[in-house]
């Protein structure tokens, strides 16, 4: 899949929305060490994620086959079990560990990859102010 057709570069990144629709964010593919990466930048704030959050996480979403919490949390808070946001960082996720690649940063995977997903059509996301699901298409 060509990433950045759909997400775009630094010049012209996809605008989106979090799950709430209450602040926006840009999403672009960036390189860091050679290697491609989503970069997301929220205010002056810039986070890092793996690029192969998008396709485990549709694999992911393909195979569990129903909707699952997004349960979005810091870094440093603990994440209930069986979310979105737990499983961006678990060891049983296909990398073994963090998407996010921004020590301190490395949180709120469930805030703002669920609209990426959503925005290229591989998901579903629900927009309620608080307990946002998601699913595959």
């Amino acid at each position: 899949m060509n990433y950045k057709e759909k997400i775009g570069t630094k010049d012209n990144p996809i605008k989106l929305k979090t799950p709430p629709l209450s602040s926006e964010y840009t999403m672009h593919v960036g390189e860091k060490d050679g290697k491609e990466i989503l970069v997301c930048t929220v205010k002056s704030t810039i986070l890092h994620y793996d690029i192969r959050c998008i396709e485990d996480a549709y694999l992911m979403l393909k195979e569990r086959n129903d909707w699952i919490e997004l349960g979005s949390k810091d870094e440093k808070a603990e994440t209930k079990p069986n979310t979105f946001e737990h499983w961006g960082r678990s060891t049983n996720n296909p990398i073994g560990g963090w998407y996010g690649l921004k020590k301190g940063l490395r949180g709120r995977f469930g805030m703002y990859i669920p609209p990426l997903l959503e925005a290229m059509g591989l998901a579903e996301v629900t927009h309620k102010k608080r307990g946002n699901s998601m699913r595959a298409k």
